[in-house]
């Protein structure tokens, strides 16, 4: 009874949109598992969010990518008084920003791969361009490694960031780094235990997240006790000099050299039955229904 009536605030207008609605359906269907008087909302507008801070005492946020991760409606709800769960509006706009994310923890002083940016003021030079091959080209605001492509040589870079810019206006090519990949999960203050990511495709990509079933997550993961507690220190690093607060996620990796490399923070990770977080909080002894009710806790 002291959460009141939570909207539960999914859909959206991103290319997640899907993804988004699983979450947020699973989302609901665990506080009314657990008696909280929760609804899903598909939240399209600024007319949804008005008639939402009326008629709800705080929001359970399960939108990903842009509108409900990028700061945009973390704001709005700042305005219309009503409390919601995950990072506030700066902190939730610089998580969604490949680029400013990668510059305030090379400014911090964190590990992050080398990477040129590409814009329309920046266009790509392909002659001066002296990242090694293999990269990796992202768009800088989208989610699930939409728009992203492994390269292998320069006559298929301008390709792949043609395709990254149908996405995106600012591109992000990133040294690609080989090695272990990991994904580790941040809840009120707490990093849970990592989870190792293992695909057959180029990279974990938005087939291997959502449609694959031969991807392999392995939580807990063999790293030593020292070894892993150390990565999640680091990940607490890049999660509050973010400014992120409540709950996330950070993808890194490990390479060859047992070097630790920070690639991106998510805000608002997904919360689906192939989704990470739950099945890191599982390791961590802690069910789907109670991970929902502790992320919401931070709304009180």
């Amino acid at each position: 009874m002291e959460f009141g009536k939570v909207a539960v605030l999914m859909g959206g207008n991103a290319a997640e949109r899907e993804v988004s609605l699983r979450s947020g359906l699973a989302v609901t269907q665990a506080f009314i598992a657990q008696g909280i008087h929760a609804v899903s909302e598909d939240v399209t507008q600024l007319e949804d969010l008005q008639r939402i801070a009326k008629e709800y005492d705080r929001a359970f946020i399960a939108l990903h990518g842009r509108w409900g991760e990028d700061g945009v409606v973390q704001a709005i709800l700042d305005d219309l008084g009503l409390p919601y769960t995950g990072s506030g509006m700066a902190a939730s706009a610089v998580a969604m920003d490949k680029l400013r994310t990668k510059w305030m923890w090379m400014g911090a002083g964190l590990p992050t791969p080398g990477f040129v940016w590409v814009s329309d003021l920046m266009p790509l030079n392909i002659e001066e361009f002296d990242l090694p091959f293999p990269v990796i080209v992202k768009p800088s605001h989208e989610g699930s490694s939409i728009g992203m492509r492994k390269v292998y040589d320069k006559e298929n870079l301008v390709e792949a960031v043609t395709y990254a810019q149908e996405f995106d206006s600012e591109i992000l090519i990133e040294q690609w780094v080989t090695g272990r990949e990991y994904t580790c999960a941040v809840l009120n203050n707490k990093a849970l235990p990592l989870i190792e990511l293992k695909t057959t495709h180029d990279f974990y990509d938005f087939d291997a997240k959502y449609k694959s079933n031969d991807t392999q997550y392995i939580c807990p993961c063999d790293l030593d006790n020292e070894t892993e507690n150390e990565l999640q220190e680091l990940v607490l690093q890049a999660f509050h000099v973010l400014g992120s607060k409540g709950w996330g996620r950070v993808d890194l990796m490990l390479d060859d050299d047992d070097q630790a490399w920070l690639i991106e923070l998510n805000s608002v990770p997904g919360m689906t039955d192939h989704s990470l977080v739950p099945m890191a909080a599982k390791a961590d002894g802690m069910d789907f229904e109670n991970l929902v009710v502790e992320i919401l806790k931070s709304t009180l």
